[in-house]
């Protein structure tokens, strides 16, 4: 095809591993200790029950914690899903950042009586992180959900208390769709955010929006289909409403044409068209 569509803008990002050495674990034995991401840690399981004759222990601790562990050398390996800053990666001397693993983030949401699939864009978004839309009956929410009988509930955003890679994709995907959110909030692993609640972890986080009515988060595709959530459509570049899902993630992978000197890689908010 001489002309390649973006399906998704369910936010896909890329999770990085990063150590100073690998111990040589592989499939005639030998051990790997690492640490970090609540994102990928699904992916890590996996790769654990695959690899039985290597031992690879994992925490998952939050992409925070896992630079803290691997600039301390407690692990061999940490993992996030944010860069390293300029001040880590002085920090973390030696260390090698290598990206593993792609996924998309889910935006879940907790509203009695409403379908799965409810249709939010990224101003919606970020106007409900930053307290302007509070109930979602709301009219910017009424518009583009035509039919949907929604109630007259107060929003709750919730967010991860912990430093999270999760989070720096999140607030990097809002800050490209709002001037606002990019000018009094930024882009973070733990940034202020204005309003809402915290959870520590992937865990965490689903947690909060399991037990409270009106709630809504950010997690990735895999702890929002082990607990069962609704998940909304979010609209992409191309105007079309789309769910997290592998062609979505397949799809913004493929508009990186070059990894640019500093390394860094952002597919939050792909462009609608490539060639």
């Amino acid at each position: 095809m001489s002309r390649r569509t973006v399906i998704a803008a369910a936010i896909a990002a890329a999770s990085l591993v990063f150590g100073a050495s690998f111990a040589a674990a592989s499939s005639t034995g030998g051990s790997l200790k690492g640490a970090g991401s609540t994102f990928v840690f699904p992916l890590v399981s996996q790769w654990q029950a695959n690899y039985k004759d290597a031992q690879i222990t994992y925490g998952s601790v939050g992409s925070g914690a896992g630079i803290a562990a691997i600039t301390g050398r407690t692990v061999d390996f940490g993992a996030s899903d944010a860069p390293l800053t300029k001040d880590q990666a002085s920090a973390c001397k030696g260390c090698q950042e290598i990206p593993w693993a792609l996924s998309s983030t889910s935006i879940p949401y907790h509203v009695p009586g409403v379908a799965y699939g409810l249709k939010l864009t990224g101003k919606i978004l970020a106007n409900i992180y930053l307290g302007h839309i509070t109930k979602w009956n709301a009219s910017a929410i009424k518009k583009i959900n035509p039919g949907v009988s929604l109630p007259d509930l107060k929003i709750t955003p919730v967010y991860r208390s912990d430093g999270s890679g999760t989070s720096w994709n999140f607030t990097d995907y809002l800050s490209r769709v709002s001037p606002e959110w990019k000018s009094k909030v930024g882009v973070g692993t733990q940034p202020n955010f204005p309003t809402g609640i915290g959870g520590k972890g992937s865990s965490g986080l689903a947690g909060v929006v399991s037990r409270t009515d009106g709630a809504i988060g950010y997690v990735d595709e895999a702890y929002s289909l082990k607990n069962g959530f609704k998940v909304a459509k979010i609209q992409n570049r191309a105007g079309k409403f789309q769910l997290p899902g592998l062609r979505g993630i397949k799809a913004a992978a493929a508009t990186i044409t070059r990894v640019p000197k500093s390394g860094e890689l952002s597919i939050v908010n792909p462009p609608k068209t490539q060639k």
